[in-house]
């Protein structure tokens, strides 16, 4: 078994090794979105099947996560960040020859487990190898690679489609993730503070059951009626499974993922305002997509330009963020980043057919700062006191809560858009107020509106429990490191 001290630690060629992969594992999120009309055109089917690319691939992230605290543990983190970027180039190289709808849905699936171990193997080896002074300016930096891949993913991922086709999008994360793989065996230290245990496999069944029959009633509820046997049934089962799985974890002796940690007030309460504000970013991720090239019949390459200001602020956003935290602190950064955030996403609910992109380019920038800050301070304050050994299992927690719950509301807002949109499309058609021809475009306009202001509503939710975010004492300034 490989040490290191942390004396001996180089901040910058670890967190460039570690910016490289986690960049590619969000990339891989943020190039489906642009995609997904692509998808139905070219495989014939609708939004309620090539959601599943999207709310598929980030079940399985969440659901892997649970795993990472013990293959941390048992073959360090390194290796389980090495083989996960291998894993993921070459299911990336398999969705890229994907032949069906269900295909692709399978390989994005399994791309998800191995896209999964990126996030928390990352951010544990922050934690574990960087000195506590300078873990601050890491996790923004760390932000910064995952806020930088909605910023360009996007436009790259039209540029592939206009130039080439889909499966290019796919076919780009194979050279960039075999640079990130030899970045990771030069330049990650091995550093293994826990000691390998039983596998857990009890756990691991009923959170896999549980999630996966959560996510298929909220996807298919819609089509199978949501009073349906089948969607009340597996709502009943899933919550049942849920339950299972978290008496499991605190009486077993080696759980796969220790729930122990929810014991920090800190970490508990920032984590739930933290998935609160990532639902929130997925909706616009989700959505505007959608409007522009099903509304106003904008290219894919044109989405991707209107997108990138908005994304590039929060990109941009994020190291700045890391900066202010030491003089800021959380409670009022995290208020102040949801008070955009609401801002903007109330403002997206008067979207037209006929609206501006400057005006969706302007309030998506807004909502976006308000994510940057906010994720930055609730991601930093969560992880801060928790103790060394145990933040494998903490960052494992964070990533299956966030991923679960953003799966879920993907899954949420996709089926809300469908249903809005034939309500709004049978109100308009007995209004007799419109055209045949242009009552589908209102109707899906309207639903978006819908959409973003369930999204408001979610986003003012979490500041109660920003509000009782305790202040810890921490140094004034954060020092950088020098190469």
């Amino acid at each position: 078994m490989s040490t290191s001290s942390n004396q001996n630690i180089r901040f910058w060629p670890i967190m460039i090794a570690i910016f490289f992969g986690a960049f590619l594992s969000i990339l891989g999120i943020s190039t489906i979105n642009v995609a997904l009309s692509i998808f139905m055109q070219d495989f014939h089917t609708d939004l309620s099947t090539v959601q599943w690319t999207l709310t598929g691939f980030m079940l399985s992230l969440g659901t892997i996560a649970p795993l990472t605290g013990f293959l941390g543990n048992k073959f360090g983190y390194k290796n389980v960040y090495l083989y996960a970027m291998i894993g993921f180039v070459l299911f990336s190289l398999l969705c890229g020859f994907s032949w069906n709808a269900g295909s692709l849905i399978t390989f994005r699936i399994i791309q998800g487990i191995f896209t999964g171990l990126v996030m928390p193997a990352t951010m544990t080896i922050i934690f574990q190898t960087i000195p506590k002074e300078q873990q601050p300016f890491a996790v923004s930096i760390w932000g910064l690679s995952g806020m930088l891949a909605p910023a360009f993913g996007p436009t790259i991922s039209g540029w592939l489609i206009e130039q080439f086709n889909w499966r290019w999008i796919f076919f780009m994360n194979v050279p960039i993730g075999i640079v990130a793989i030899l970045f990771i065996i030069a330049m990650i230290p091995d550093i293994r503070l826990g000691v390998a245990k039983q596998l857990d496999k009890l756990g691991l069944a009923t959170v896999v059951l549980s999630s996966v029959a959560l996510l298929v009633a909220l996807s298919e509820g819609r089509q199978w009626g949501w009073d349906s046997g089948k969607v009340i049934g597996l709502f009943v089962f899933g919550a049942l499974m849920l339950v299972a799985f978290i008496w499991r974890e605190l009486k077993a002796e080696n759980p796969l993922l220790d729930l122990r940690v929810f014991k920090n007030y800190r970490f508990s309460i920032t984590l739930v305002a933290n998935t609160i504000i990532t639902i929130s970013l997925y909706s616009g991720t989700l959505l505007v997509p959608l409007f522009l090239q099903n509304v106003q019949a904008i290219t894919a390459m044109d989405t991707g330009l209107i997108l990138l200001p908005s994304s590039l602020v929060m990109a941009l956003a994020m190291p700045i963020a890391g900066k202010l935290y030491p003089r800021i602190g959380a409670k009022w950064m995290t208020i102040g980043g949801l008070v955009l955030i609401i801002v903007g996403s109330y403002e997206m609910t008067h979207l037209h057919t006929d609206s501006s992109h400057f005006y969706i380019i302007f309030w998506m920038a807004v909502r976006n700062l308000g994510v940057s800050f906010a994720a930055a301070a609730t991601s930093t304050a969560g992880m801060e006191e928790i103790q060394p050994q145990m933040v494998g299992h903490a960052s494992s927690v964070t990533n299956w809560v966030r991923n679960v719950g953003g799966s879920f509301a993907i899954a949420l807002f996709t089926s809300l858009l469908a249903s809005h949109t034939i309500t709004h499309a049978t109100d308009l058609t007995q209004a007799g107020q419109e055209s045949a021809k242009t009552i589908p475009l209102f109707a899906f306009t309207l639903s978006v509106n819908d959409v973003f202001m369930i999204a408001t509503y979610i986003a003012v939710v979490a500041i109660p429990f920003t509000l009782v975010i305790r202040k810890k004492a921490m140094r004034a300034k954060t020092v950088t490191a020098a190469a």
